[in-house]
């Protein structure tokens, strides 16, 4: 059971931590900025990923070729080019393509 719930929305949560991280969607707060840029975040994490752009951090290398990034997602986006992943296929063409962006511009 989630016994915290929203009172705007009715979403029910188990931890009042995930409540309070909810809540800022209804009132817009961020109360965590980039000392750097001024950029305001609503969840310190946010932050914290921002401020890798800042100081150059790269914490997720390929473990195929070394190169570095700075979101693990973007990682996994590089990892496919390795095998030659290319999962987005164009319905109406055989080409495909390793990024969903990709195949939209197409």
């Amino acid at each position: 059971e989630r016994p915290r719930q929203c009172g705007d929305c009715g979403r029910r949560f188990l931890q009042r931590s995930d409540l309070t991280i909810h809540r800022r969607r209804h009132t817009g707060e961020r109360p965590y900025g980039c000392p750097e840029c001024g950029c305001r975040f609503s969840v310190s994490s946010n932050l914290a990923k921002h401020r890798r752009a800042h100081l150059g951090q790269r914490p997720f290398p390929c473990p195929s070729c070394g190169k570095a990034f700075m979101r693990r997602s973007e990682l996994a986006i590089h990892q496919r080019l390795h095998p030659g992943e290319r999962p987005y296929g164009c319905p109406l063409c055989a080409k495909c393509f390793s990024r969903r962006s990709h195949l939209t511009r197409h």
